[in-house]
């Protein structure tokens, strides 16, 4: 751990960290960039999710539905992930320390190893029935982890400021 803390340490001390952190528009900017990134992909992976677990959007056919949508989400997605490498960058010691963004990183990946499963698997193994019909359980239990997972996600996200540290865990270095 403490060569990973000591990485994160130099990466945060780096001309571009300094750089962003000290900003006074820079970080701010970067942040915008963030939420609205996060707004686009997670708010329209909540209506493919509600859409999966059948509860909206039921007239129209699945298929359509994450065709139209897919390349905003993916979109949304790449300046979160850019805009969330570069927030990083600026406080990368800091995060280490925060329980709220440790929870926040698994559960990203199990969001990510959910979508996966469901590409990789379900949505291959159950084709969607035609319209005005229910979508398989599978479908629909991929649906609510989802939407739970990007939840738990967001929530975790803003706990990063309000909890910084482990309990018990002492001041960086």
């Amino acid at each position: 751990m403490s060569y990973l803390y000591e990485l994160a340490a130099r990466i945060e001390t780096s001309t571009l960290g300094v750089a962003i952190a000290e900003s006074h528009f820079a970080y701010p900017a970067i942040e915008g960039v963030h939420l609205i990134g996060l707004a686009i992909s997670v708010g329209l992976i909540f209506l493919i999710d509600l859409r999966l677990m059948g509860l909206l959007l039921t007239r129209l056919p699945l298929e359509d539905v994450v065709r139209q949508l897919r390349r905003w989400v993916l979109g949304g997605f790449a300046a979160t992930f850019v805009s969330g490498l570069l927030l990083f960058w600026s406080s990368a010691a800091r995060m280490l320390e925060s329980p709220a963004f440790a929870f926040k990183m698994l559960f990203i990946l199990l969001a990510g190893l959910n979508a996966l499963w469901f590409e990789l698997v379900i949505a291959r193994r159950h084709a969607p029935p035609a319209l005005k019909v229910g979508l398989p359980f599978a479908f629909r239990c991929a649906g609510f982890a989802s939407l739970t997972l990007w939840t738990l996600t967001l929530v975790c996200g803003r706990l990063i400021p309000y909890i910084p540290q482990w309990p018990g865990f002492g001041t960086s270095p």
